[in-house]
């Protein structure tokens, strides 16, 4: 973040789009605004957050916001002209935290969303937040739960055990805590791990730190 000389915070944003008018059009009406600061391309990696403005969320936009979070800014706010439940969750999967279409994407709606991306929050359209809901709950009941996952990736066993991890506990703690044999617990660290590609139960218990899951 930025102060603006007046005791402000700026927000670094970057604008992406497919042409030129574009981005000069939405620049030009965020860069008068007192709580954004635009940034240029080769500043990519100084923006907190970037806004990805197409035609529709499909492959090469998820790949544009994939990018953009390589190349070091962490938030995207994806304003498109075609949104439905597909191009909601292709931007979700992509990275996205925010969603809104292009028809309302008015310069202080735009504002709030950067806002929003840059405090950790989301936006999307109220009517595909509802239907997105929708479908997360049928994939947890019918896809996930019967597998035994969670839509964390882990399973509520994988997720008691690093828990106790976390607390310190050993192989033969856990074991008694969870009433599973040393070998179950030895077997779902492994799980975990390798599934994750990740070095050590030190790294495993980061990640899900990390990812909120514990």
């Amino acid at each position: 973040m930025r102060d603006n000389g007046g005791g402000k915070v700026r927000i670094p944003t970057y604008v992406y789009a497919t042409d030129s008018i574009t981005t000069a059009g939405l620049t030009s009406q965020l860069r008068v605004r007192p709580d954004i600061q635009i940034v240029e391309q080769e500043e990519i990696d100084e923006a907190v957050v970037a806004l990805v403005v197409v035609e529709e969320v499909n492959e090469e936009a998820a790949r544009v916001i994939r990018a953009i979070q390589r190349n070091g800014c962490p938030r995207v706010v994806a304003i498109s002209t075609h949104i439905d439940d597909t191009g909601v969750l292709a931007a979700v999967e992509a990275g996205a935290c925010g969603v809104l279409r292009r028809a309302e994407a008015l310069p202080d709606r735009v504002a709030s969303a950067v806002r929003a991306a840059a405090s950790g929050d989301g936006t999307l359209p109220p009517d595909l937040l509802g239907r997105l809901l929708d479908q997360v709950g049928r994939l947890q009941r019918n896809v996930l739960s019967p597998r035994g996952f969670m839509l964390n990736g882990f399973t509520e066993r994988e997720v008691a055990v690093l828990r106790l991890l976390a607390e310190g506990s050993d192989t033969a703690e856990i074991a008694k805590t969870l009433a599973y044999s040393e070998r179950t617990v030895k077997n779902v660290i492994h799980d975990i791990t390798s599934r994750l590609q990740l070095r050590n139960r030190s790294h495993a218990v980061a990640y899900a730190v990390r990812q909120g899951v514990i």
